[in-house]
């Protein structure tokens, strides 16, 4: 995962013994992708459509490794090839795009619908919580409650914008327009959560949009939530 990156402050808060109820969730789906990725286009429209379903959180992760293939994708960073690298650590595999990867235990070519439909549907039928999360923007911070739960997570912030139509002037899309939906802008790795109710703030990333994601150390996603700009 990401390094742990300073945060403005961090307190357990003790809120009592009973543990409490863990709300609806959506579904964190991840498409590893390009701008200068030929069979990428297919798999980002998909992810478009997808981001109009609210039970769905898809995320689109721009890897850098595409760069050097005569176009640079404006929205890759080294965060976005070092999780998909862990990821294909986990699965046993290569890293590829597209690649979806769907609530962090199932991955598969992102551009195959039957089969993208097919995971989703899998994974909202076995889909766990393990606490309730909450949101709220504060001029420049973020802040953020993680209720009481069972087992342990990273807790990764993530920044992203809703929509982009880039003009792809080279490499193997060149000439085309894409159409990319929730892009990645930033994701920072807060530390962990144990179980116990946690608050905290952070800086607000950059992007439009945010959401917190909970994840196993075998790769599970147990929580999301997403806050709009403006909300």
């Amino acid at each position: 995962m990401m390094p742990l990156p300073p945060v403005r402050a961090l307190c357990v808060m003790a809120l009592g013994l009973a543990s409490l109820p863990a709300q609806a969730r959506p579904l964190v789906l991840e498409l590893f992708t390009s701008q200068s990725c030929s069979s990428c286009p297919p798999a980002e429209e998909l992810l478009a459509e997808l981001a109009e379903q609210p039970d769905l959180l898809p995320l689109g992760f721009h890897v850098t490794y595409w760069n050097r293939l005569g176009w640079k994708d404006a929205f890759s960073f080294e965060g976005a090839t070092n999780r998909q690298a862990a990821y294909a650590n986990q699965f046993g595999s290569v890293s590829f795009t597209p690649q979806l990867v769907v609530d962090g235990v199932r991955s598969l070519v992102g551009s195959r619908r039957d089969e993208a439909g097919a995971a989703i549907a899998e994974a909202r039928a076995h889909a766990s919580t393990a606490a309730t999360i909450s949101l709220v923007s504060t001029g420049n911070e973020i802040g953020i409650t993680i209720g009481e739960g069972k087992g342990t997570a990273r807790i990764l912030l993530v920044g992203f914008d809703r929509r982009h139509r880039s003009s792809i002037a080279r490499g193997e899309n060149g000439g085309r327009t894409i159409l990319q939906a929730n892009v990645v802008r930033s994701l920072r790795d807060l530390g962990s959560w144990e179980g116990k109710p946690v608050k905290l703030r952070a800086e607000r990333p950059a992007g439009e949009d945010f959401a917190l994601i909970l994840q196993e150390p075998a790769g599970r996603i147990v929580g999301a939530a997403r806050l709009r700009a403006g909300t």
